[in-house]
């Protein structure tokens, strides 16, 4: 039996109290961010009620986010090739705190959806960052149970987030929501500062790819405004819908002409060589979409269809936080322990079909026991594919492009996700007005019953506002909540196709086994290789011209004086 030799230049091993130590600030970095996020998700319908938005700015307040979260990743994964990661993190954090503290002060759905939009650069930074941390500090073998601990971090503010923020909004006010993580943010930038030591990264001449930048925001930007107004401020098929996708479209060629001429492209397209990567993004897409789709849609539900508050609407989504928890401490710890990782892959994306097509069936009178269930399944699919899809791509790509190999993955998957939401979004508002035209009668007949509160409700439906569903009179209410149950559960019918996608491209991921060594110890290893090779050549080289002696030729040469031969 072979013993292993330890690789040259490489630390010894972290024991599991130092790598707990140095993961402290990055968990709560992540904690912070997810908490930003999520301490809002359940008040948002409120505060789009409040600053007087409908439907569309809904959809935007949070697409503008994703949005941001998904053309900044990659540009922050090619800096972590290229700067102090540490830096860099604790960067991210500023810039996300602040902008989320700013959006607390919204007079309008405009402004709000601004300061979303620079709260999205910051969770950027933290999503692509985080993983490549990780990679430096932990092996993909390792990383498995660590990454359960992050799972389990995430689903902690995921489900803390919601609450908190309807008791905020129903106790204080939803402005409270985005100045609750302030205190949490600068703990985290000190815990950062003085438990994560790493390895200075080498510098090198710094190439950008600003028009690489601008392209794929242009593309995104284009193809995202045009699913949100088509349909409503014009047809589908019609001049602007041309002008809107064919710019779309010319800016996604002209993307990938440039980034196959840069020097440090934004997303390297030699990437897609590597079928675990390519393969892994497409089940990203779903994953985001499902992922993303899921938070937005279904506290919408819980407050539009149910009638339930801010508060309540954390409660009833717990079922699928829990899945999601349990599936991420779960597998992590099995993947970690056996080394197999495939099988949980496959049954997550299984649960993501199900959880979605489930989901595309409920109604405002459900069983909120089967409501439950779905959500469980869908959280449990989430919990099993998301981090695990950015591990084996780690694992097969190279150690000097685990940035951008890891931001890569996460860039699709906020991407995707940022598509679905507008997609569903305007399947959800296209389907409303559908809804309300149909059942005009009814509601004329709800609103007359009102007697003297007939007009302030109709001023109400008529406005185009997103209505506050749990202060309406019942007769009123019941229609309304019917109406946007059946919008929402058809939005979920979407998300369908891309599950079974995602089920397809992970079934075909090459199953390759997880290496225990970490980014850093692959890198030293790599040049260990290379040197000892080198070496080899240069022996080789010198030895076929007789520029050094070989073997017996030393003792020969010294029986003949230093005049001969």
């Amino acid at each position: 039996m072979t013993t292993p030799h330890p690789v040259a230049g490489a630390k010894p091993a972290m024991s599991h109290r130092q790598v707990l130590e140095a993961l402290s600030g990055l968990i709560l970095g992540m904690f912070v961010s997810m908490l930003a996020s999520t301490v809002v998700s359940s008040s948002l319908p409120v505060i789009v009620h409040d600053l007087g938005g409908d439907q569309a700015a809904f959809t935007w307040v949070v697409t503008a986010t994703l949005l941001t979260t998904a053309i900044s990743t990659p540009i922050w994964g090619k800096l972590a090739d290229l700067f102090n990661r540490k830096l860099l993190y604790q960067l991210a954090i500023v810039i996300f705190v602040l902008a989320t503290a700013a959006a607390g002060f919204s007079q309008s759905p405009e402004m709000l959806i601004t300061f979303r939009a620079v709260q999205g650069l910051g969770a950027g930074g933290l999503a692509a960052l985080s993983q490549v941390l990780m990679a430096d500090i932990l092996s993909p073998r390792e990383r498995g149970k660590y990454m359960g601990l992050f799972g389990a971090v995430m689903a902690v503010a995921t489900v803390g987030g919601p609450l908190l923020g309807g008791v905020l909004t129903d106790a204080w006010g939803w402005r409270w929501n985005f100045y609750v993580a302030l205190p949490v943010a600068i703990l985290a930038l000190i815990m950062v500062q003085k438990t994560l030591h790493l390895a200075a990264v080498v510098r090198r001449k710094v190439s950008i790819d600003y028009l690489g930048i601008v392209l794929l925001s242009v593309a995104v930007s284009l193809l995202l405004i045009w699913v949100t107004v088509a349909g409503t401020s014009f047809d589908w098929w019609s001049v602007p819908t041309l002008l809107m996708v064919g710019g779309a479209l010319l800016a996604a060629v002209l993307f990938v002409i440039v980034e196959l001429r840069s020097k440090e492209p934004l997303v390297p397209l030699s990437l897609f060589r590597n079928r675990t990567f390519t393969l892994a993004v497409v089940a990203s897409i779903a994953t985001g979409i499902a992922m993303f789709g899921a938070s937005v849609f279904l506290s919408q539900y819980m407050q539009l269809a149910r009638g339930a508050t801010p508060t309540q609407s954390g409660l009833m989504t717990i079922p699928m936080i829990a899945g999601l928890l349990a599936a991420s401490i779960v597998i992590g710890w099995l993947i970690s322990r056996f080394g197999r990782w495939k099988v949980y892959l496959i049954a997550g994306g299984v649960l993501l079909i199900a959880g979605s097509y489930t989901l595309s069936t409920i109604h405002y009178d459900t069983n909120f026991v089967l409501v439950s269930l779905y959500m469980f399944l869908l959280g449990a699919g989430v919990g099993m594919t998301m981090q695990n899809l950015v591990l084996i791509v780690q694992n097969t790509c190279k150690p000097g492009e685990i940035g951008v190999a890891s931001s890569g993955v996460t860039f699709f998957r906020s991407l995707g996700g940022t598509i679905g939401v507008a997609v569903m979004g305007a399947a959800l508002a296209a389907k409303v007005i559908e809804l309300m035209k149909q059942q005009m009668s009814d509601l004329v007949a709800a609103i007359t019953s009102l007697g003297d509160q007939a007009p302030y409700w109709q001023a109400q439906l008529s406005s185009g506002t997103m209505p506050q569903v749990s202060d309406m009179p019942h007769a009123l209410r019941v229609i309304v909540e019917d109406i946007y149950a059946q919008g929402i559960s058809h939005s979920f019918l979407f998300a369908v196709p891309f599950a079974v996608i995602s089920l397809i491209a992970i079934v075909f991921i090459p199953n390759t086994p997880l290496t225990r060594m970490t980014n850093t110890e692959r890198q030293h290893a790599g040049e260990a290789d290379l040197a000892t090779v080198s070496v080899a050549e240069g022996m080789e080289v010198l030895t076929a011209t007789g520029s050094i002696p070989v073997a017996g030729a030393t003792a020969e040469a010294g029986r003949r004086g230093p005049d001969e031969g």
